[in-house]
């Protein structure tokens, strides 16, 4: 899968909180959506909100993929991802000092690190600039939603064009009650090359949401 971000659902937030969705038990779904869905972040919530779902063909199934997920909260200290020198960084990337601080920095920014580590600013909402890199502290905890590493759908996959892939929670009963979660944007049109279409997320997961 290219390398992008994804996009929470703001509403998702309600559906977490309202005790709708469940990232750790409830099945989750991935589905691809052509360009011609009007993408909804701030205002979609269920299902039910998505259009232009590709239909069965070409390796795809309509009704998505079933992927596992995991959230959990991880404390500054205790996050694997480490700040290393003269090393490329992708943006969003989160780091945290190679001596543990107490804090979490994401690259806002995007490039190759300094030869020597920044002196790493302690006020959420600051940014630090490291070589080609820019950090932006952004607290002492984070809440990480991770799906794992899977195959979507095997070889030969050939479908498109797609440019949405959005995850979604299909545990409740139907489509006007099952929550959004997540949006990947590819920004243009992608298909399939002929391989299998394989979810391989980064170390840090597929979202990072600080909260301390």
């Amino acid at each position: 899968m290219p390398n992008v971000q994804a996009q929470l659902y703001a509403k998702a937030w309600l559906s977490l909180l309202n005790k709708e969705a469940d990232l750790n038990s409830d099945t989750l779904k991935v589905t691809l959506h052509s360009s011609s869905h009007t993408l909804g972040i701030n205002t979609h919530q269920y299902v039910s909100d998505l259009t232009d779902e590709l239909s069965t063909a070409g390796g795809y199934t309509a009704g998505g993929a079933t992927v596992t997920g995991s959230f959990a909260l991880t404390v500054a200290n205790s996050w694997a991802s480490t700040h290393a020198t003269a090393t490329a960084v992708p943006l969003g990337a989160v780091r945290r000092p190679s001596t543990g601080n107490g804090y979490l920095y994401r690259a806002v920014v995007a490039g190759t690190t300094g030869g020597t580590a920044p002196t790493w600013p302690t006020v959420v909402g600051t940014t630090v600039i490291d070589g080609g890199v820019t950090w932006l502290c952004i607290g002492t905890a984070v809440v990480v939603l991770d799906l794992g590493d899977t195959t979507l759908w095997a070889a030969p996959f050939t479908a498109g064009p797609w440019r949405y892939l959005v995850v979604s929670d299909r545990t409740p009963g139907s489509a006007s009650t099952q929550p959004l979660v997540c949006v990947f944007d590819f920004g243009t049109d992608q298909t399939g090359g002929g391989g299998a279409y394989d979810l391989a997320t980064p170390v840090e997961g597929i979202l990072t949401i600080p909260v301390g």
